[in-house]
């Protein structure tokens, strides 16, 4: 996901998208789909720096343990914009403390916030950025706080500066080296899970197993035990997580991610519209949700692994009601191996014409809320 024209005012706008049109998700696209503005062509990473430690973060008790303990909503804004690093509240913007409490009170108790790279680390292997840093902080640990659990998640597609992930101008260690800094800053809070990258795509599965398992490896080497998430290639689709259009299958490769403690959620994206994106409003059936996510709720158990749904969502209308109040039935229906979701999306800059927002109207609930709500009830926080 991307962001929309820098102001309160913008309809709405996917990272591949402009101004007054749904955004483009990517639970799932071809290789032939637009690329996003991460993507333009940019400088040579700058040379590896030998930088310090990072600090480390408040800690915090650990998470509670409860059937699918992970039920909440992505905010969005930090990422927003193509910008770099861009200028706070005129290219992107901060989702606030005030609406994680929102979402407490409606009995969320996830919160999945991107941020852009490139802002938060300048340059490749550097040091993370001061204000930038501040702001992640301040929020996660309000979130965290409140009994929350907060996933980061860097919102990039395997890109910095526009250069895929992995490849000689963005080496697997570069990617590493964010990893290892995050890790040392929040290792000690235990409500805190590392989403590694949002929506790998355009690129070798095998190319992205491998940055993976050297950022799992930096993770664990800098001494965290958190959960760690891992998307799959080809915008990490549940619905296509068994295809090979975008190479080697994500139910073939991500059977070689590597994890020395087990403490891996694979993560997947799913969308109810025509091309599985996000990029319409309208959904195909109101069972299309459950036939979407069937195959990787299969690869999972037939592999014992566990399972994230990132993101999901539909528009207010009958067939997209069914189908996410439905697909919210099979999730819980497979909570043996599913472990939570976060609906797609809340936050401050969406606008009032963006069909998926969760971003109170006014101090009054969205449509889509009251689908969510029944599903709430049993969340449970723990400060």
């Amino acid at each position: 996901m991307g962001a929309p024209p820098p102001n309160d005012e913008s309809d709405s706008s996917g990272d591949e998208t402009t101004s007054g049109s749904a955004p483009a998700n990517g639970a799932d696209k071809p290789a032939e789909a637009p690329s996003d503005p991460a993507e333009t062509p940019a400088p040579e990473t700058p040379d590896p720096g030998t930088p310090a430690p990072e600090p480390p973060g408040p800690s915090t008790p650990s998470a509670p343990s409860i059937p699918m303990p992970y039920r909440g909503v992505n905010l969005a804004g930090a990422e927003f914009g193509t910008a770099k690093p861009g200028t706070e509240d005129r290219d992107y913007k901060w989702p606030t403390t005030s609406e994680v409490d929102y979402f407490v009170s409606k009995g969320m108790n996830t919160f999945r916030i991107g941020f852009m790279w490139e802002r938060l680390q300048p340059v490749a292997n550097g040091e993370l950025a001061g204000p930038y840093l501040s702001k992640l902080d301040a929020l996660v640990t309000h979130a965290t706080g409140k009994g929350a659990t907060v996933i980061l998640n860097p919102h990039n597609f395997a890109r910095y500066y526009g250069e895929t992930v992995g490849s000689s101008k963005v080496p697997s260690s570069v990617f590493a080296d964010l990893w290892r800094r995050l890790a040392l800053r929040y290792k000690a809070n235990a409500r805190v899970m590392f989403n590694l990258v949002n929506e790998p795509h355009t690129m070798r599965t095998e190319q992205w197993v491998e940055a993976a398992n050297a950022a799992i490896a930096a993770i664990r080497v800098a001494g965290a035990t958190n959960v760690i998430q891992v998307p799959g290639n080809g915008w990490t689709g549940a619905h296509a997580w068994n295809n090979n259009y975008y190479g080697t299958p994500n139910a073939k490769a991500m059977l070689d991610i590597v994890d020395p403690i087990d403490n891996i959620f694979f993560e997947a994206h799913q969308y109810l519209d025509s091309d599985s994106g996000g990029s319409s409003d309208k959904c195909i059936s109101s069972t299309i949700g459950r036939e979407r996510i069937a195959g990787f709720v299969a690869w999972l158990r037939a592999n014992k692994k566990k399972g994230f749904i990132g993101e999901f969502a539909g528009g207010n209308n009958p067939t997209c009601n069914a189908a996410v109040a439905d697909m919210l039935t099979a999730m819980m229906e497979a909570s043996d191996v599913l472990v939570g979701w976060v609906w797609w999306a809340a936050g401050p800059w969406w606008g009032d014409n963006y069909p998926f927002t969760l971003h109170p109207s006014n101090g009054r609930d969205r449509p889509q809320m009251d689908l969510l709500l029944p599903h709430l009830a049993a969340t449970k926080l723990s400060p």
